[in-house]
């Protein structure tokens, strides 16, 4: 099992989006690095830290899991659709998403600020400056770490 962390604008989609769909295609990802993780790495069954992003209070809000593997993202396809591409065909798609369900949304969000405190986490993508991709891998010593600050 691999471990990941995705960004979401709250008033855009936020967790408490996820836990009353239960469950969600991740779509409109237009970074390369991004898609890439999902495309290639993610699989069934990946935990996912849920994070609200460009918001007043940064922070992981819960926990998703990759509940559909990589498949083509029908945003790019959509003349309607912000994330619309008109280099992208049925045939040959350049974008791809997976699927995510809730999981469980924490009590209090874990703010970056705490995120950026912690030495154990300073490796983290996160944390590092400069650092502005939407999904990143988080190691299991990372996911483990932050787990414990749940509760706390």
């Amino acid at each position: 099992m691999k471990y990941w962390l995705m960004k979401s604008e709250p008033d855009v989609f936020s967790i408490d989006t996820l836990k009353s769909k239960n469950t969600s295609g991740w779509d409109g990802v237009r970074n390369y690095m991004a898609r890439n993780y999902m495309r290639d790495n993610m699989k069934m069954g990946d935990l996912i830290f849920f994070y609200h992003s460009s918001c007043e209070i940064p922070g992981i809000a819960g926990i998703a899991k990759v509940s559909r593997e990589s498949h083509p993202d029908p945003t790019q396809f959509d003349s309607k659709s912000d994330y619309f591409d008109p280099k992208a065909t049925k045939e040959t798609p350049r974008w791809f998403m997976v699927d995510v369900e809730f999981v469980e949304k924490f009590t209090s969000i874990i703010t970056l600020s705490t995120l950026k405190s912690i030495k154990e986490l300073e490796k983290m993508p996160l944390v590092q400056k400069g650092s502005r991709l939407s999904i990143n891998p988080v190691t299991e010593q990372e996911f483990q770490t932050i787990i414990s600050l749940k509760n706390s």
